[in-house]
């Protein structure tokens, strides 16, 4: 065979190559039994997973502070490596995981250790550099305000880390890892870098990256995006078997998520498409280390069963700053809860709770402790989440949910030990309140802010080798697009829907989820809600009734900042982003729902007329 013969054959078998990458976590403490679905049955060539997030790096940090040997997603290794890493290394399955935490190379003697114990002979490599801590006191020298508020760095920091790319990773499987480990990168770094690696695209070829972002975003929440969370969650088949994610992609870009045959979850339009909406605010400017992506033409085409295809991704050059989040204690939260049972439960609760609320403020100021922060009661039964939109005032039993955030941890141990008065002293058909006495936890805030990325050198290391610390700097500042405008011109908006055309007697209110799938998620403080249309036809009607101002007033008893929509034309979809919506968010938060999870079902209810016939 001759040089252009042979040529022309490896470029054939590179077009047609298509790599399969699975996500066995979505979170640290995610299934234990991900790993060996996808490896078993999922024909992988990459096994990933997500750990970290923001705050789980500070309780990393705390234990390596503790302990030089910690620092990392242990269960890792423990558990998931563990389990699968001999079938990973007969099969082939390279394995990347940001696993590392705050203390990559202690992952990676762990793993070492347990390649010994397996008689393994992998090449284990790891990125870092994330980890800011040590330059903390530099970095804010150069001011990093909070992206949104403006607020200085705090002094006291638990953790602070930037969000490194998908490009060190790359430079490892191509130094010839079979495993690699990270500290915080971005979630979808762990698709786009095997990508990159294997079909040797280049770094400014940002369509395709954009495509790689996307497959990365649409798996990164493992069964998410198979059934997991699902508007329609009664259509998956087996929730005890939920399959967990690959995605499938070729030469050309194209990203088509399946799953492991014989499995329990769901690949539709509609569980793909929330997920590609979830946790992101304007779809047109998805901003990552690596590429500035445009989702906003994005398509989703079912092409057999189970398997849904991804296109349209756009990438442009990315900026010249890496993304940092750094955690900091802001005092202490107390969070609990206790049955009531009998007649007006919901409001014998309510009196119970706020009159030991109100019997420790007495103490508090007696001994200079100060008043509580902030104070959240609700009674989960008596549809409290909902608000003005509630429908059940009474019920015989509910559960009562209480958070109190306090300066200090003493007055928390007090106001814990004495809910036990309830018992005897309060309403009747109290239970559980004496499990009650929990210990105040910190209260952990989120700082985010830019550095610029000369000022992150990231260390690729191959086994006990540092193969090299550089500045990621290839990219280049890029302007975001603005926000585009839906125009969908062979529809009829509804407000030009002349009454003579459509009686008023013509016109139900129905629920938003006879009409859309929704799916939310949070982001510190903020929240978003991504709404795909069931049918294009529906477009319209929800282009015009759905709102930022609708629903901002919908949800004004929770979101408390403003309500920006954007608009998703690719998906039939809109994003809404929230801000001040979670109450401080994740583990500043002392709401029952401080990660949004239940935003988009609550959506669900608010009403939305339309003609009787478009509903046949």
């Amino acid at each position: 065979m001759n040089n252009k013969v042979a040529s022309n054959q490896q470029e054939k078998e590179q077009n047609n190559k298509k790599i399969r990458i699975g996500c066995a976590s979505a979170f640290y403490g995610d299934s234990q039994l991900a790993a060996r679905q996808l490896v078993e049955k999922g024909d992988i060539d990459y096994l990933v997973f997500d750990y970290l997030a923001e705050a789980t790096m500070a309780l990393l940090a705390r234990a390596k502070a503790k302990d030089e040997r910690f620092g990392y997603a242990v269960d890792f290794v423990t558990v998931a490596m563990k389990d699968v890493l001999a079938d990973c290394a007969q099969k082939g399955i390279k394995v990347i995981a940001n696993a590392g935490g705050v203390n990559v190379p202690a992952c990676i003697r762990a793993l070492q250790q347990l390649c010994e114990e397996q008689d393994l002979k992998l090449n284990i490599a790891g990125v870092y550099g994330d980890d800011l801590s040590a330059k903390a006191t530099e970095l804010a020298e150069q001011g990093l305000p909070e992206m949104e508020t403006g607020q200085a760095l705090p002094e006291k920091l638990a953790s602070i880390n930037a969000y490194l790319g998908a490009e060190p990773i790359s430079d490892a499987l191509q130094a010839g890892a079979d495993v690699v480990v990270t500290g915080r990168v971005v979630d979808s770094a762990v698709v786009i870098a095997p990508l990159m690696a294997e079909f040797n695209w280049s770094w400014d070829d940002y369509d395709k990256l954009a495509q790689a972002a996307l497959a990365g975003h649409v798996i990164e929440c493992g069964a998410q995006c198979t059934g997991g969370n699902f508007t329609d969650w009664y259509l998956v088949p087996d929730f005890s078997d939920i399959s967990y994610p690959i995605a499938e992609v070729s030469a050309d870009g194209a990203v088509d998520i399946v799953i492991p045959p014989a499995t329990g979850g769901l690949v539709t339009v509609g569980t793909v498409g929330e997920q590609l909406l979830y946790e992101i605010g304007d779809p047109a400017n998805y901003l990552l280390p690596d590429v500035s992506c445009d989702f906003t033409e994005v398509s989703i085409t079912e092409t057999g069963k189970d398997r849904v295809q991804l296109r349209g991704a756009k990438g442009r050059a990315p900026g010249a700053s890496y993304k940092i989040c750094a955690t900091y204690v802001d005092g202490y939260r107390l969070l609990n809860s206790a049955f009531m049972a009998g007649p007006r439960s919901a409001e014998k609760a309510r009196t119970s709770f706020n009159a030991w609320v109100e019997r420790t403020r007495r103490v508090f100021e007696q001994r200079g402790w100060g008043d509580y922060r902030d104070v959240s009661i609700q009674v989960v039964g008596a549809e409290d989440t909902y608000g003005p939109h509630g429908r059940q005032a009474d019920t015989r039993e509910v559960m009562a949910k209480y958070g109190l955030h306090h300066d200090n941890p003493q007055a928390l141990n007090f106001a814990s030990n004495e809910m036990a008065y309830l018992g005897t002293s309060g309403t009747p058909g109290i239970s559980g309140f004496n499990l009650g006495r929990v210990r105040p936890t910190p209260l952990m805030r989120i700082h985010s802010a830019l550095v610029d990325k000369s000022l992150v050198p990231v260390c690729v290391q191959l086994g006990d080798k540092l193969l090299h610390e550089k500045c990621y700097e290839r990219s280049t500042v890029s302007e975001p697009s603005a926000g585009k405008a839906y125009a969908q011109t062979d529809l009829i908006p509804f407000n030009v829907i002349e009454p003579s055309v459509v009686p008023a007697d013509d016109w139900v209110d129905v629920p938003l989820e006879q009409l859309a799938f929704t799916r939310s998620g949070d982001k510190g403080d903020n929240a978003n809600v991504g709404v795909i249309a069931r049918e294009p036809v529906f477009v319209p009607y929800l282009y015009n009734q759905l709102t930022a101002e609708a629903v901002a007033e919908y949800l004004a008893h929770i979101v408390k900042g403003e309500v920006t929509r954007f608009d998703v034309p690719g998906l039939h979809g809109f994003n809404f982003l929230m801000t001040k919506a979670l109450g401080g968010g994740g583990s500043a938060s002392i709401v029952i729902d401080p990660q949004g999870k239940t935003l988009g079902q609550m959506l669900l209810s608010m009403p939305i007329k339309v003609p009787k016939n478009l509903l046949e």
